[in-house]
């Protein structure tokens, strides 16, 4: 058995392919860098992230965009000793294709589809003869309301990376006046074609459609049943919701099963982001049927033959800099990373510089941070900072966006040096806590969050911990709150509040824990 979700936290967007006796995943990452994470596994249930598959910056360009932008759903497909990831860069750059032999990289550069390969959601189909093809979401050519979309294919050469032929749209909605069409991903089974998709948008109304062909140009009759998975009849106050978009794959030995995203908010409240969820999937009169006898997405799945480790609650994770190279599940906000951070000024660190860009602007901030995974959880860091002008500071924060986050941190303002919480709320800071005078060469923090509450404490060298901020409410930072479709990282940051200084943060460590024995 398989504990749901398979991925906790901000992981949207699943994509799964098979490449022999392994698995592999992938999800959208917005504007966080590195893009698109790639997870391996040999059973469908314990997967391990290998790496990111878009690493450099000139793979996935991000520069201004907003927290909700950038890397867009994409698909991973393996065929003939190749793996293939298409996906979209919003709003600008369109959808493109990366390969790799490995799937641990390195994946070359991308190669831009261009204004051919209309609207998101770009996936890739492999058929039977050899020949590849393009499915997509686009809006129509008149569209009477806002989502009035269409999914679309059209044959794709994979060694030219162009488009072939005429597009053809095939679906545009199970239901009448259907909003929001997308993620198509298309499949053959027993001599159907299967086009499966999302609908009514990624939130509470989120589905999942199937439709099929004998022909792969259709035309499709969708499945009498749909939508084939949902939880938007259970109710706002189900645990699970948001349940959609989602992609098949099949295990070698019959077995099929589709990974999907849903949300698992708190009191109506969703910190999480959207996670990655697994269902078996069975077949009915040639229509998959997921979860048979459930028809919602179960806490636990069966896989036949895995004897999964013991679920081990209250689990941490310590993260020391001594290597020369950063644990892949570590992001920075947009481009430039090298530019914010360094792991070889000092032995033993990570340096974050006090550059002008911070939390609040859309800039390239120097703020390392890793995915919310629960709702109960601590996180701390201990560092030193070094001053070199004044409005420097540094310290850990838990972020939603650069409008709607929570900052503790080492600051200095006319001569003075302290630490102080800091909550912004749409753009705005409000001051929740202060300390003043403080030696900065030896400075802990920690987050206690609680739900939808957090504390904060900090202590100086080797003083007494002190609770700075309590029961700091979290809803600001909720998607249901703040808007867009990312969840909440956790991390350490430093900035020169606006201007480019010389100083910095030594960062020596960052722990993070499960708290989640104490959820009740």
């Amino acid at each position: 058995m398989v504990k749901n979700p398979i991925l906790t936290g901000f992981y949207p967007d699943p994509s799964v392919c098979r490449a022999g006796d392994r698995f592999y995943l992938v999800c959208s990452t917005f504007t966080y860098f590195p893009g698109v994470p790639i997870f391996e596994s040999r059973d469908l249930a314990d997967w391990k992230q290998i790496g990111n598959i878009l690493d450099r910056d000139s793979q996935i360009p991000l520069t201004g965009l907003a927290h909700s932008e950038g890397i867009f759903a994409p698909t991973i497909r393996y065929h003939n000793g190749r793996f293939y990831l298409i996906t979209t860069n919003v709003p600008s750059m369109g959808n493109f294709v990366v390969t790799a032999e490995d799937p641990a990289g390195p994946w070359s550069e991308p190669y831009y589809l261009g204004e051919a390969a209309q609207g998101i959601d770009p996936s890739l189909f492999f058929d039977e003869d050899g020949t590849c093809w393009y499915i997509g979401q686009r809006y129509k050519s008149c569209p009477k309301y806002n989502g009035d979309c269409e999914i679309w294919v059209q044959r794709f050469d994979p060694d030219t990376m162009h488009l072939e032929g005429e597009a053809a749209a095939v679906l545009d909605g199970f239901q009448k006046n259907a909003v929001w069409p997308e993620g198509p991903h298309l499949y053959q089974k027993d001599g159907y074609y299967y086009i499966l998709h999302a609908e009514g948008g990624t939130a509470f109304h989120h589905s999942v459609m199937v439709a099929r062909s004998r022909n792969l140009l259709g035309p499709y009759e969708y499945c009498p049943t749909n939508p084939i998975l949902t939880h938007r009849h259970l109710g706002q106050t189900y645990p699970v919701t948001s349940v959609g978009h989602g992609d098949l794959v099949e295990d070698g030995a019959g077995n099929w099963y589709m990974v999907v995203l849903a949300c698992r908010p708190r009191e109506g409240y969703t910190l999480l982001g959207r996670e990655t969820f697994l269902a078996r999937v069975t077949w009915e009169d040639g229509w998959p049927v997921v979860n048979a006898g459930a028809g919602r997405l179960e806490d636990q799945v069966e896989i036949p033959g895995h004897i999964g480790p013991a679920e081990i609650p209250g689990r941490s994770w310590t993260y020391t800099f001594a290597g020369d190279s950063l644990p892949p599940e570590f992001m920075t906000l947009r481009n430039h990373r090298e530019r914010v951070l360094s792991l070889s000024a000092k032995p033993g660190v990570v340096r974050l510089f006090m550059r002008a860009d911070s939390l609040l602007d859309r800039g390239e901030p120097a703020y390392l941070a890793i995915r919310q995974q629960h709702h109960y959880f601590e996180a701390e860091t201990a560092f030193s900072t070094c001053f070199s002008a004044e409005n420097g500071c540094a310290g850990m924060a838990l972020v939603q966006s650069n409008e709607n986050h929570v900052r503790a941190e080492c600051y200095r303002e006319n001569g003075q040096i302290g630490i102080r919480v800091i909550q912004a709320v749409d753009g705005t800071d409000t001051v929740l806590g202060r300390l003043e005078d403080i030696n900065p060469a030896d400075v802990w923090l920690k987050l206690t969050v609680r739900g939808l509450r957090a504390d904060v404490w900090c202590r100086e060298g080797h003083r007494k911990p002190r609770l700075l901020a309590a029961d700091i409410d979290l809803r600001p930072l909720s998607t249901e709150r703040a808007g867009g479709f990312v969840g909440c990282t956790v991390g350490m940051f430093a900035s020169g509040s606006g201007k480019d200084t010389d100083g910095y943060a030594d960062f020596s460590v960052f722990r993070y824990r499960d708290l989640s024995r104490t959820d009740n």
